[in-house]
């Protein structure tokens, strides 16, 4: 191969300047110990070769690896659908990649989770790791401290465990989507909640559950969706099975759950929002572009992810950083948010009263019912994020 098809190298800046190697390394790093005009001379050579210096050479030179980590415990197809996951990746590249670092992405199973962060911090392939899906009593800030491995939390600051978290609440745009429904008549609204071993998915749930009862209802049905879009279309289909009891509205933990619900409504031939109101959560690219417009709410994942980065860069840097609380979340009521339909009762009526044409109107759920259709009758705890 020519020297031309191939990226130049200090020894070809060597051979051209008429010195050694070691010198050009002293050239380009900027050591003292070279006369001016041999530092001339090699850099003169570099230019003239467009030699440009590696950065994965330098980052080790300076005992870094110039790349930050991340481990998604998750099935791969469902990091692929879940829109999330690409708009945080893509802030944190805005942070590593303009300076010619990366982000080493490892996807691994339960039982490899630990083994993954040991391969990273022994390897030294890292500076410092990224920690998604915070779980209840999740091991891994423990983990990567033992492993003296530095480490942002990105989600509920409570499981940092002394770790800086970067977070985000959420419960401003749950409480603002019940109130809104309860504004327009809604009743009977479900839940599609996210897996309930991440935090998150409960601290969404607590907050749907707390403003219903805020608002003098007793929350309708819950049901698992992970998330998914399989999840959400199999939730749906259940809730709107239940007849004279079905919800008039569903607030799902995320958009892409709520995006396969809005499917399943109209494939049952029901109107959307005039049968049924949706809310999503997470203000997908998509979610403006539904049929009709789904409401959801914003959360920014991109300068969610540019955050974390920074803050992982003050944890290499320094040891430390202070924790950081983005702008909550957003609720934004597009159309699939509307009046409820004309069978629900109006605010105060009482159970087993009738409407106005004299049919009876379906009985608010007792605290006694069901929270999951098919689920043994229950007392219905109130849902919390569980402590560390």
């Amino acid at each position: 191969m020519a020297a031309r098809d191939r990226r130049p190298t200090i020894a070809d800046v060597a051979k051209l300047a008429g010195v050694s190697p070691s010198a050009v390394s002293f050239a380009l790093n900027g050591r003292p110990g070279l006369a001016k005009d041999t530092k001339a001379r090699i850099l003169a050579a570099a230019a003239e070769l467009g030699w440009r210096p590696s950065r994965p050479a330098q980052a080790l030179s300076h005992g870094k690896a110039g790349a930050f980590g991340l481990v998604l415990t998750r099935e791969t197809d469902a990091i692929g659908a879940d829109p999330f996951f690409p708009a945080f990746i893509a802030g944190v590249e805005s942070v590593l990649s303009p300076r010619g670092d990366s982000l080493v992405l490892h996807v691994t199973g339960p039982g490899d989770e630990a083994a993954a962060y040991e391969r990273l911090a022994a390897d030294r392939r890292v500076d410092g790791v990224l920690l998604t899906d915070m779980r209840v009593d999740d091991p891994r800030p423990a983990l990567t401290r033992s492993l003296s491995l530095p480490a942002v939390v990105v989600g509920d600051p409570d499981c940092a465990q002394g770790l800086c978290a970067v977070s985000l609440d959420d419960r401003p745009a749950f409480t603002g989507a019940v109130a809104r429904l309860v504004e327009l008549g809604h009743r009977r609204i479900a839940h599609v909640a996210g897996p309930q071993e991440f935090r998150h998915s409960r601290r969404r749930q607590a907050s749907w559950e707390e403003a219903v009862r805020a608002a003098g209802l007793t929350p309708g049905p819950v049901l698992p969706g992970g998330f998914t879009a399989d999840g959400g279309a199999a939730a749906t289909r259940e809730l709107l099975a239940l007849g004279d009891a079905r919800p008039t509205a569903i607030v799902y933990a995320n958009d892409l759950s709520a995006t396969a619900g809005l499917a399943v409504a109209h494939e049952l031939g029901l109107a959307v929002p005039g049968d049924l109101s949706v809310v999503g959560y997470d203000d997908t690219p998509l979610a403006a572009y539904t049929h009709p417009p789904l409401a959801s709410a914003r959360a920014d994942a991109l300068s969610w992810g540019a955050a974390a980065a920074r803050a992982l860069d003050e944890v290499v840097a320094g040891g430390r950083a202070d924790d950081v609380e983005l702008a909550p979340a957003e609720l934004l009521p597009r159309a699939s948010m509307g009046p409820a339909p004309a069978r629900t009762a109006p605010a105060g009526t009482a159970p087993g009263s009738r409407s106005p044409a004299g049919a009876p109107l379906p009985r608010p759920a007792s605290a006694g019912d069901r929270t999951t259709p098919g689920a043994p009758p229950a007392a219905g705890p109130t849902v919390r994020s569980e402590p560390c």
